[in-house]
């Protein structure tokens, strides 16, 4: 089974039961087990020894802790009223919903250093803000996935960037840095992505199943279902100190901000960088979004406590009431890397680079297939990132030497797959992190933001064919951005809404 088409069925199968039984624990374990025992060969014992194996081997700590401090910081927001002080003053500056997603679409594209980091702080930012003007929980997660990796894909200071840098092999015609920089503009999902957002607030517009989220909210039900999942985090956020101000949200948030990126210069000088660039090109993210929030807890305790905004009992009492927010979201993230693993142990990366080398030939439809084929592995794994490791190598390799242009644009389009398949995909880590941050059910998320990203996936498909044909990227990106424009034009008109002003 190794290296075959039966390396895809695990994930296959948990991301079908997802789909089928909106049930997330059970369908991720069941193509973990499915995993185990393909590569046990069905032995019992070994199956049971490879599922633990795995599941230890690849679980991330370091990002289990992160979240855990953030869930803290999150709590202790709340329960000084930092939060609902923020609320109350933005719903003074905030006159409407439209206002409402703005604002959260802006701070989505502020917080650029990490997609993890920026889909927690968002939701935690803005969820009282939007709950007030009845936007349903799960248009707030798709704003928040959607300014989340699209931002990070095309931002040169991000952990993303640092990623992609680290996956070009030595020998290129290009450093990492500049291949990443280049592939900015032909980064067709990531730009239109951002570009649907605005334009689905600006034309107050909603189709398919988050329609349906929208009008029950109107009602008052912002959940539609999966309510129950969130009542242990509502019970956190009680006790609130009513005397909170804007400065005990915002303050901790700029610090927070500012520390991760001391943190990614700090380590990636550390490692031999000699300017910030090169700093952010070979930082550790993941310790530094780890030292980022433990600067945070420790500022957050010289800002409170000597004001008396929260005792020191409530304070410590955080971290427990932090980590019990953040548990759907890791036992989510615990099953998505043992898929993963099972994937790696069934040889999925041998299984998609023997098809790519068969099937690909140097021609202008090239980008067009690595869209396609970073979109399904993304979707598959779960992971933007391991789709990166896979496939940007592969991609190098082809054009190294031969069409520096058409490598810049096919890498791009794997960049633009994977993200595009991380957002359509249950078991991806953001796309949990985005149904966490806005405490929304999270195949409600999963459902709604598959149908507005396959709009956009179907335009890129076009946008790299003509890209691969012109070699420009105001070309591909001009077309691109006009077919959505107009293909969005014609959704609205079909559901009934006019195109507001």
């Amino acid at each position: 089974m190794y290296g075959t088409w039966w390396s895809l069925v695990p994930p296959i199968v948990a991301i079908l039961l997802a789909l089928i039984t909106k049930e997330v624990y059970v369908s991720l374990f069941c193509g973990v087990l499915l995993g185990a025992l393909f590569t046990a060969g069905f032995e019992p014992w070994g199956t049971f020894e490879t599922l633990f194996t795995t599941m230890t081997g690849s679980m991330n700590l370091n990002i289990v802790i992160f979240d855990v401090l953030l869930g803290m910081i999150i709590v202790l927001m709340s329960q000084s009223g930092g939060s609902a002080a923020y609320g109350n003053w933005a719903s003074a500056k905030i006159k409407g919903k439209r206002s409402a997603l703005f604002a959260t679409t802006v701070l989505g594209m502020l917080i650029f250093v990490d997609d993890y980091f920026n889909c927690l702080t968002v939701g935690s930012v803005m969820r009282p803000v939007t709950d007030k003007f009845k936007v349903s929980r799960a248009k707030l997660a798709y704003i928040i996935d959607a300014t989340a990796a699209p931002i990070c894909i095309i931002a040169p200071i991000s952990s993303w960037a640092a990623a992609v840098n680290s996956y070009v092999p030595e020998g290129s015609s290009l450093t990492g840095f500049q291949l990443f920089l280049r592939t900015i503009p032909y980064n067709l999902y990531a730009l239109l992505t951002i570009l649907m957002v605005i334009l689905v607030i600006a034309w107050n517009m909603d189709f398919g199943l988050m329609k349906k989220h929208e009008q029950n909210a109107v009602k008052g039900d912002l959940f539609t279902s999966g309510r129950e999942e969130f009542e242990a985090m509502e019970g956190a956020s009680k006790n609130v100190n009513p005397n909170g101000k804007v400065i005990d949200l915002v303050l901790p948030v700029a610090v927070l901000i500012v520390a991760a990126v001391f943190g990614m210069i700090y380590t990636g000088m550390q490692g031999g960088a000699t300017n910030v660039i090169d700093a952010f090109a070979n930082c550790d993210a993941e310790m530094s979004l780890i030292f980022a929030t433990m600067v945070a807890v420790i500022f957050m305790a010289a800002l409170y406590l000597p004001r008396k905004v929260i005792t020191f009992r409530k304070f410590m009492g955080a971290l427990p009431e932090g980590a019990k927010l953040m548990v759907p979201a890791i036992l989510i993230l615990t099953f998505a890397w043992t898929l993963k693993g099972m994937g790696d142990n069934l040889g999925i990366a041998e299984f998609v680079r023997t098809s790519v080398g068969a099937n690909a030939t140097a021609s202008v439809v090239i980008p067009a297939i690595m869209f396609g084929i970073a979109l399904f592995l993304g979707f598959s794994t779960g992971t933007s990132w391991g789709t990166f490791a896979i496939l940007v190598p592969i991609v190098v390799s082809m054009y190294s030497g031969y069409d520096e242009e058409m490598m810049v644009i096919s890498v791009s389009a794997v960049l633009a797959g994977a993200v595009c398949g991380d957002h359509v995909s249950p078991i991806s880590d953001t796309t949990i992190m985005s149904s966490s941050g806005a405490q929304s059910n999270h195949i409600n998320h999963v459902q709604t933001q598959m149908q507005y990203a396959m709009v956009v996936a179907v335009i890129c498909v076009i946008g790299y064919i003509i890209a691969g044909l012109s070699k420009s990227w105001p070309v591909a990106l001009g077309c691109s951005a006009l077919f959505l424009v107009l293909t969005l034009y014609v959704i609205n008109r079909l559901s009934g809404q006019k195109v507001s002003s």
